[in-house]
């Protein structure tokens, strides 16, 4: 697999998102409604990638900045978002190269902890954050009251 740099809004990027927005829907009944700004994804303050096999976009996962003073976070902190693998690809070891590179990346930049926000009808993810070594944390964003909201951090 091929890691590239691509924008939010790269049209690739778009049709991994809307894909990972749609099993959203299936898995709880709506689209994660997160406020996200394509511009925080940029370096030097985020970062988002594109794994490709041949030409063909199959996974994708972003990190971006977070303060000191937002709810539950950290000075150092960068949150991941939008992990996904195609469905023909999941349980090739995709997803855990990604978060890698992104763990990589978001240390190379300064950052001392990646944490993020998924929840209990995504026990695969759940399962792969718990295996690269990430703890849950308390909840924070838009889903922090809710009860299938889990949280995860990790240390870089």
């Amino acid at each position: 697999m091929r890691i590239v740099t691509v924008g939010y809004d790269h049209p690739d990027s778009q049709r991994l998102i809307e894909a990972v927005q749609q099993e959203y829907v299936e898995r709880y009944g709506e689209q994660d409604v997160t406020p996200v700004d394509p511009a925080e994804f940029s370096q030097p303050r985020g970062l988002f990638l594109l794994g490709y096999l041949g030409e063909e976009a199959v996974v994708s996962g972003g990190w971006r900045a977070r303060e000191t003073g937002e709810d539950g976070f950290r000075d150092g902190d960068a949150e991941l978002k939008r992990m996904y693998v195609v469905p023909a690809q999941r349980g090739k070891g995709w997803s855990r190269r990604m978060l890698a590179e992104l763990e990589s990346t978001a240390a190379l930049a300064g950052h001392k902890r990646l944490v993020l926000e998924t929840g209990t009808k995504q026990p695969e993810a759940i399962g792969l954050y718990l295996s690269c070594g990430y703890e849950q944390i308390e909840n924070f964003g838009v889903y922090r009251c809710d009860p299938d909201s889990r949280c995860y951090g990790k240390e870089l």
